[in-house]
């Protein structure tokens, strides 16, 4: 059985791109977006600044294991834009990322062919513009302990480099911390042999 992904690759921040051929125009538009949600407002505001454009064709590629993705072609023959936008952003092995390519017509037609060469490149403009960042993945763990081991267990948090959410240091402490994927087993097993200390994982497997 192969190793869990324990990182992914996404843009930094939005960045745009531009395609012409024979007069026709193609503005793309990378976003880092995790939800169908944002991308409403996303869409609303580029349909607002682009009114005049028939076409806003996108796709986009959510989860930090890249399982959902969806591609528009907004009018534009089948598989004519979207897909193609979509493997932009699969040919550079990003996530969270939706990309967004409006058309305006320039008065010749471009064909099939042309089209999705055009829809192609803008888009792949838009992602070399992009500042592409590697994101871990992590776990989420809660330590509970009474005040006499609190010294013991922030010892412990020092030592294994754990990144501190938030922390709750009283009669009765409590620590959430986060741990990238890989080193979940040992430092679950660093903390499994402190006496007196509870600790288990609270995020979703």
């Amino acid at each position: 059985m192969s190793e869990k992904r324990d990182s992914y690759f996404t843009i930094k921040e939005a960045s745009e791109g531009f395609f012409k051929d024979r007069g026709s125009k193609f503005f793309a538009y990378a976003y880092a977006n995790h939800c169908e949600n944002d991308l409403k407002l996303i869409l609303k505001k580029l349909r607002k600044e682009h009114n005049t454009a028939k076409h806003h064709c996108y796709a986009y590629r959510y989860k930090q294991d890249y399982s959902v993705f969806r591609a528009i072609d907004d009018g534009e023959p089948k598989n004519a834009a979207g897909k193609l936008i979509l493997g932009q952003i699969d040919t550079k092995n990003l996530t969270n990322v939706v990309v967004v390519v409006i058309r305006y017509f320039g008065g010749t037609k471009l064909g099939i062919g042309g089209m999705m060469n055009a829809y192609k490149v803008a888009a792949l403009n838009a992602l070399d513009n992009a500042e592409i960042v590697e994101r871990t993945i992590d776990d989420i763990f809660q330590v509970n302990f009474g005040y006499p081991e609190m010294n013991k267990v922030m010892r412990r948090i020092k030592e294994l480099h754990l990144t501190i959410l938030s922390q709750k240091l009283e009669l009765n402490g409590q620590v959430v911390f986060s741990i990238r994927k890989k080193d979940s087993q040992n430092t679950l097993d660093a903390f499994t042999g402190l006496k007196n200390i509870d600790i288990k994982q609270i995020n979703e497997d």
